[in-house]
């Protein structure tokens, strides 16, 4: 699935365009890569697959921005910082992508709250509910 970042992602600006797609042999993790420089990509993961009561409340403005009209038109991903083994490997919980997969807009927004953390334990965590 191609998504467009109008804005880019924070740190990324000028990469606009990128593809989402499944990795082979973990249907849990997704990866995000640039179209525009193929060194450009991230991991990510629902962040329901790591926080089973992760909640998440989008505002008018990311709404339309992104022109979402019903909820299961969202897909929600977190991206996550590898380590050397998956139990030092984090995911950023407060700074979620937010993606129309109606019309492919895609955005990542910085949670203002103190909820999650920028380096939530990936696995190993009381509350995780992944499964590796």
């Amino acid at each position: 699935m191609e998504i467009m970042f109008e804005k880019g992602i924070p740190g990324f600006e000028e990469y606009k365009s990128f593809n989402v797609s499944n990795i082979d042999g973990n249907e849990k993790l997704k990866m995000i890569t640039s179209k525009e420089n193929s060194n450009i990509g991230f991991v990510s993961i629902s962040p329901f697959k790591v926080k089973k009561d992760y909640e998440l409340d989008l505002n008018n403005e990311v709404i339309n921005e992104l022109k979402i009209e019903k909820p299961e038109d969202v897909l929600v991903l977190n991206l996550i910082t590898l380590g050397k083994t998956l139990e030092t490997s984090t995911v950023n919980l407060k700074a979620p992508i937010i993606i129309n997969i109606k019309n492919n807009k895609g955005k990542q927004l910085i949670l203002q709250d103190d909820k999650y953390n920028i380096k939530e334990p990936l696995i190993g965590s009381e509350d995780n509910v992944s499964n590796y």
